[in-house]
Order: C-alpha cells, then sequence, then structure tokens
C-alpha cells in the first residue's frame, strides 16, 4: 500500500528532530554515568542496550507518525484492559529490584509496564473527553467516570510501590481534566478535598517514603541515609560552574558517590560535566519540544487529537520538572526518569512511541 504523499510533505520535522536531539544527549549522558577508565576502549553494555533501544523507539516513532492516531479511539477500552491486566502481572511475577516489584522479565528487555500505563490511560482519558463539555464546564458528576479511569491504575502502580509513577498519573489526569474544560466551583471543591486528604495520604505511605519527604526538607538530617541522594546530587549540579567539568571529566559520577546516575539523577551527571550552560541549553530544547506540542494540540482538526496531544505534552513537561526538581533538591526524590535522556528501554521506546503519535496529530490536521 503506498504512502500517501501529503503525510510525507507535512511530517513534522521540528519534533522528529527535537526527539533524536534529546536521545543523543541521553546516549551521551549515560556514556558518561557508566564509563570507567580502566576499560575506556569498549562500551559499557548499558550504553548498547540504550542504542538499541533508542534506534527502535526511532522506528515505532515513525510508525506512530504514519499511523492514523483518530483509530486508537476505537480501541481505548480495550486497550486499558490490557494496560491494567498486564500492570496487574507485576504484583503477581514481575521482577523485583532495590525492593520494588516493577518489572516483567521478557528476556531481551525488562518491561516496565507504568510506562505503557501513561500512555494508555492518556488515550482513554483523550477518548471519553473528546465530547464538548455542558456549558459552565464539567462538574463533579462529569468526572465520575475520568476518575475510576484513572485510581485503578494509580493503585496498582503505587503498590509496586512506585509512588512517583502513581503521582505523575494524577498529574497527567488533572492537566487533562483541566483542558477539558472544568467548571470553576468543582476545580476549587477537588483542591480543597486534596489538602485535607493529605494528612490522610501521609498516614499510608511507607516509612521510607516518609523519610524521603522529610530529608527534602532537610538532606542534613539524614546526610547518610535519605538525604544522600539529594546532597550528592546537589553537589554534582553546583560543581559543573558555569560551562561544566567537559565531558567523562565529572568527579561525583565517576566516583560513584552520585546514586541512581544512568536514571533518576542522569541529570547531575550531565549538569556536572556541561555546567550551567548545558543545563540551560537542554532546558531550552525541552521547553521548545513542550510549546511545539501545545501549538500541535490547539491546531488539531478534533478534540480527541487535541486531547491526545495535551496529555503526551503534559506527561514530558511533569516528568521533566519532577526529575530536575529531585536532582537540585526542589522536590523529594520518588523515582521519575528524564523523558528521553535517563536509561531504560521502556521509558524511551514508549517515550518515542507518543512523540510518533504527536506527530501523527499535527500531520492528520492537513489531510481531513
Amino acid at each position: 500500500m503506498p504512502i500517501d504523499r501529503r503525510i510525507l510533505y507535512h511530517f513534522d520535522w521540528r519534533v522528529f528532530v527535537l526527539t533524536a536531539l534529546l536521545g543523543s544527549i541521553g546516549l551521551l549522558a549515560v556514556i558518561s554515568a557508566s564509563y570507567r577508565a580502566s576499560v575506556h576502549n569498549s562500551l559499557h553494555p548499558l550504553v548498547v542496550r540504550q542504542l538499541v533501544w533508542l534506534c527502535a523507539g526511532l522506528v515505532l516513532m515513525l510508525s506512530a507518525a504514519f499511523f492514523d492516531y483518530r483509530s486508537l479511539g476505537s480501541y481505548a477500552y480495550a486497550l486499558y484492559c490490557v494496560g491494567l491486566l498486564i500492570q496487574a502481572l507485576v504484583l503477581v511475577g514481575g521482577h523485583a529490584r532495590g525492593g520494588a516489584r516493577r518489572w516483567l522479565n521478557l528476556g531481551f528487555i525488562a518491561l516496565e509496564p507504568s510506562e505503557l500505563t501513561k500512555l494508555v490511560l492518556i488515550i482513554v482519558l483523550a477518548h471519553f473527553l473528546r465530547e464538548k463539555p455542558p456549558t459552565g464546564g464539567l462538574k463533579l458528576r462529569h468526572l465520575i467516570a475520568p476518575t475510576i479511569f484513572t485510581l485503578p491504575p494509580v493503585f496498582l502502580i503505587a503498590s509496586e510501590p512506585d509512588l512517583g509513577s502513581a503521582l505523575l498519573l494524577m498529574l497527567v489526569f488533572a492537566t487533562m481534566v483541566f483542558a477539558a474544560g472544568i467548571n470553576t466551583r468543582t476545580l476549587l471543591a477537588i483542591i480543597l478535598t486534596a489538602a485535607l486528604a493529605a494528612p490522610v495520604a501521609w498516614h499510608y505511605l511507607k516509612p521510607y517514603q516518609r523519610q524521603r519527604i522529610v530529608s527534602f526538607l532537610n538532606p542534613q538530617s539524614d546526610p547518610l541515609g535519605a538525604g544522600y541522594h539529594v546532597i550528592q546530587s546537589e553537589i554534582a549540579v553546583g560543581s559543573g560552574g558555569p560551562w561544566g567539568k567537559g565531558f567523562l571529566k565529572g568527579t561525583q559520577g565517576r566516583l560513584n558517590f552520585l546514586p541512581e546516575q544512568t536514571t533518576d539523577f542522569i541529570f547531575a551527571v550531565f549538569a556536572e560535566e556541561f555546567g550551567f550552560a548545558g543545563s540551560m541549553s537542554l532546558l531550552t530544547i525541552y521547553a521548545i519540544l513542550i510549546s511545539h506540542g501545545l501549538w500541535i494540540a490547539r491546531q488539531a482538526r478534533d478534540r480527541f487529537g487535541a486531547l491526545l496531544a495535551l496529555g503526551i505534552v503534559a506527561t514530558i513537561f511533569w516528568q521533566v520538572t519532577i526529575n530536575i526538581g529531585m536532582a537540585t533538591g526542589i522536590l523529594p526524590v520518588v523515582g521519575i526518569t528524564l523523558p528521553l535522556v535517563s536509561y531504560g528501554g521502556s521509558s524511551l521506546i514508549v517515550m518515542m512511541l507518543e512523540l510518533g503519535l504527536l506527530i501523527s496529530v499535527n500531520i492528520r490536521r492537513f489531510i481531513f
């Protein structure tokens, strides 16, 4: 079947180039985070895997770009059920690592279903909220179904435990509902309810999760325990100075002072080596991608496409905000990766798949 020339003509090269650029920066960051001078003549296995996943992600991204995103609406509920089933399987037979059961071992990749769950939730919420809101905006009764869609995956992911991904789902849900046109009184009621529920939520947090929040407020209270991550990350970010120490010349990561340096704290590795200038350049790339994604959502021809694009952009925005907030000590450590930069097959491939759908939304506004 020949490819519609209009798809090629209107292909969004801006999203593609920005994605490839961030993926390349991520590859360099993983090389640096895993570099050891004693074995500098060979690539670390983490780097090889990241490169393979990056190539696979590009293929999936292009495939999603040529795919008509409108077809997803017909399968939204089926995809949601499959996503929940896979997420539930993690709790039954998932692979445990670092005290958390978050992965399904498929042999060639340790699949993290929570990454797929993010995309599936965006699709089902976009499908449900695609109708024009009633006069005056969405009221509480209109939010019952979206809330029912959101709470099961949040509960399953929080049970792994993965508080960061569960929080991210809630933030994406809130962003999409707000953009769909929520009633002002309803919004205020939700904010008040959330504030009142905070003490109850604190009661159900695990001891180490509470300690992370306490250490965020005062890292020096437990400098060798819960506050260690934040302290070492702040040292790495601050020691980069204006221009950084240079590629492969960072000391915090090289001497293994920095924990989770290929995933949660990879921004600290990057900031130490490329300094304030490099960090601002990275943030600028993200800002361009996010602003262009919002423009695509605004220009979409249908409401489903607009909400789908918005959900994808919201995921990127909140992940970048939380991850960099963790690395700089502005936010508590909750285990969120930096999109397209942190090491990880599931997060990288699913994010590139989402960006392919973002391109699809932009392309289809020209051909229907």
